[in-house]
């Protein structure tokens, strides 16, 4: 079977040759640009400069022939003009971030430098000891003793105005798909275009939008219910034009989970939430019935997954399956044969982190079988792979799990 196949297979729950693999097919399935040259090198490919795509978290779009090597099925298309299906000199420039990181941005001209070597973009900085670029707080509010600022909604009408789907916008998005579909074998990722923008830690942070939803449910309603609207409208627009281009889309970043529980109840996710997710979701199958729709949540969702079922979602991403004191098989059983697990190959924040690489690979055997049984699976970790991650571990993480083949063998 092809690359796409076995995606697409796994993905409608039917068997596959091995466990589909994924790096860096969206900005949570990736690999910091500081150990992508590491991994480059270590995998005896030659130098190439990282292209950096997500500043934030300081994001290498991963090259062709790291995927080659390390098997895996993905390509992305992110936003409306980057894709690592094939090069794009001409979008690309040098940046070395200080002299610390020989690399390629798209615009080098949205950095400057402190005296003590701090980079700024924008609002965020990276001091010469960070990896990323980060904002006080996350750029979220914690000062709490006075009137929680309330949604605008004339802003966001406004912001979701300007965000509508253009004639011209659609035939550059939807030529970039149809070259992409044509120039592999691999199933594609499109993130970004048609995310709704719903989220618990949005409009205020994860300290304030909660307590929103508590204190005035009508008004988000109705902030929801615009939002819904305007992605319903973009998903018009596009998906006609790129159902036959594109296999995922991302329909969000919505983390609902912390290390330890939810940031808010299950009752305020069906009540404010799932109504307009279920809308989003019917909507994007109603016109691309073989599209799977990609949801990113993070953390402690044991106990929202039911729920996330209902939503419509077919996959789920990262499978934080460590946090809340889960495991991998409790998961599996929650959504088994009606959700995708898109991620979960390994504990990110304790054994890829901190174990041997024999350690690794011991729970690599131990978690790909149980999340794969049955399909509904993607191989990758938990989260993107941290700048401080030694490549000998990523490619044991990568190999371990080539070499399984799912619990559910292909019939003869």
């Amino acid at each position: 079977m092809t690359r796409r196949e076995r995606v697409i297979r796994s993905l409608n729950f039917q068997p596959t040759d091995r466990p589909p693999m994924d790096l860096g097919a969206m900005r949570s399935t990736g690999v910091s640009a500081f150990a992508y040259p590491r991994l480059r090198a270590a995998l005896g490919l030659p130098e190439r400069r990282p292209r950096v795509y997500d500043l934030g978290q300081m994001l290498a779009l991963v090259d062709l022939d790291v995927l080659d090597a390390l098997d895996c099925d993905v390509v992305t298309i992110e936003g409306d003009g980057v894709t690592n299906a094939f090069d794009q000199p001409l979008l690309w420039k040098p940046y070395d971030f200080g002299g610390r990181l020989a690399a390629l941005v798209t615009d080098p001209g949205r950095f400057r430098a402190d005296p003590d070597g701090t980079l700024r973009a924008g609002n965020s900085r990276m001091p010469p000891a960070s990896y990323v670029f980060d904002d006080d707080h996350g750029g979220q509010p914690m000062i709490l003793d006075a009137e929680l600022p309330r949604p605008d909604l004339a802003a966001v009408r406004r912001n979701l105005e300007r965000s509508a789907m253009t004639d011209e916008r659609v035939a550059r998005i939807r030529d970039l798909c149809r070259r992409v579909r044509e120039s592999t074998d691999r199933a594609v990722m499109l993130w970004g275009p048609l995310t709704m923008g719903l989220c618990i830690h949005g409009h205020g942070g994860l300290a304030v939008f909660p307590v929103i939803c508590l204190q005035e449910p009508d008004l988000v309603h109705e902030l929801h219910a615009m939002m819904c609207d305007a992605a319903v409208a973009r998903a018009r627009a596009l998906l006609p034009e790129i159902r036959d281009y594109v296999d995922i889309v991302g329909i969000d970043s919505d983390d609902w989970g912390t290390q330890t529980s939810l940031m808010a109840s299950p009752k305020t996710f069906r009540d404010l939430f799932l109504p307009y997710r279920r809308r989003h979701n019917d909507e994007i199958h109603r016109i691309a019935p073989n599209v799977k729709t990609f949801l990113h949540s993070c953390g402690a969702l044991h106990d929202l997954l039911d729920l996330l079922v209902q939503s419509g979602i077919d996959v789920l991403n990262p499978v934080q399956w460590p946090a809340g004191g889960h495991s991998a098989a409790e998961w599996k059983a929650k959504v088994r044969g009606r959700v995708s697990l898109w991620g979960g190959g390994v504990n990110a924040q304790a054994t890829l982190a901190l174990g041997s690489v024999a350690e690794i690979e011991a729970e690599v055997g131990r978690t790909v079988p149980v999340l794969a049984d049955g399909g509904g699976f993607i191989f990758c970790n938990i989260h993107n792979i941290l700048a401080e991650i030694a490549p000998e571990k990523v490619i044991a993480m990568y190999r371990a799990a080539a070499a399984l083949r799912s619990n559910v063998q292909p019939r003869p």
